[in-house]
């Protein structure tokens, strides 16, 4: 498919988490609450930042999903923005697709493999800082989770990007307090988690990754011709929209079976998620 923006459709949160759900049941793969938890924040990025680019312009500002694992998410914005076909959607996990669990170079608007966590920080400090010398006004976005900053690795970029004040790098930080065995305070407690990278040197907000309005403005009014990176601590609950998904730490694994799925299509409808 060639890449086309402007027979897109508006990147929605609700358009996004409709096909995490139907792409997942048709796919038999799991890792939908991940997925679900960060609808509006990719929702908020595409329809924003990212809202005129095209996948081919060497110039455009770049987005890295740091947390691969929820992959789904990203494959159904890029639909939405024209650069996926339904049908490629529809091969997601599938034989010879380019769409795996985790995000793998070939797809447009994916120019790095992601999925291994903690590195996606460091790929997107590199991104920013080659803009910088090559004197290019481009940004680069990273989307990471709370869980994800147990990596030393992690803070490593954080602390490289505050000496080399990389302004044109955004984090966006997926808040929902749970990981794939358990919960974040549980495992290892960074509370409180934007004090933490404020205190690195970055310039750090807090929203509700709910809120897509919100985000958008966030995004939206952040200076990047200052001396700081810019993080965004984004509240979310994973499994946002569907309500036996919501907070529960087996979602980041489990498929669903063909009674849960109705049940999730029908509440994202009637519930207008």
């Amino acid at each position: 498919m060639t890449p086309n923006p402007r027979t897109r459709v508006p990147v929605s949160a609700k358009d996004i988490r409709r096909l995490i759900v139907e792409v997942s049941w048709h796919a038999g793969v799991g890792h939908i609450g991940s997925a679900l938890s960060v609808a509006d924040i990719t929702a908020a990025v595409y329809s924003a930042a990212l809202d005129h680019v095209h996948p081919e312009d060497p110039l455009r500002d770049r987005f890295i999903l740091s947390k691969g694992h929820a992959a789904l998410a990203l494959y159904a914005a890029l639909h939405l923005r024209g650069w996926i076909s339904s049908a490629e959607l529809f091969t997601y996990c599938g034989e010879a697709t380019r769409l795996g669990v985790h995000p793998e170079i070939g797809a447009p608007g994916i120019d790095f493999s992601t999925g291994s966590l903690g590195h996606g920080l460091s790929i997107g400090v590199g991104m920013a800082l080659a803009a910088r010398l090559a004197a290019e006004s481009r940004r680069t976005f990273v989307l990471l989770s709370d869980a994800e900053c147990n990596e030393g690795s992690v803070w490593e970029a954080v602390m490289f990007a505050a000496h080399h004040r990389l302004s044109n790098l955004i984090a966006i930080v997926d808040v929902n307090g749970q990981q794939a065995l358990g919960q974040t305070r549980d495992v290892l407690d960074l509370s409180p988690l934007g004090a933490k990278w404020r205190e690195s040197g970055w310039d750090a907000h807090d929203v509700d990754g709910h809120d897509a309005t919100a985000m958008r403005h966030v995004i939206s009014e952040l200076a990047t011709g200052q001396d700081r990176p810019h993080v965004i601590m984004a509240r979310t609950i994973s499994g946002k929209g569907v309500s036996f998904m919501e907070g529960r730490v087996d979602w980041h694994y489990l498929p669903l079976t063909r009674e849960q799925y109705e049940v999730a299509c029908r509440q994202l409808e009637e519930e207008g998620a």
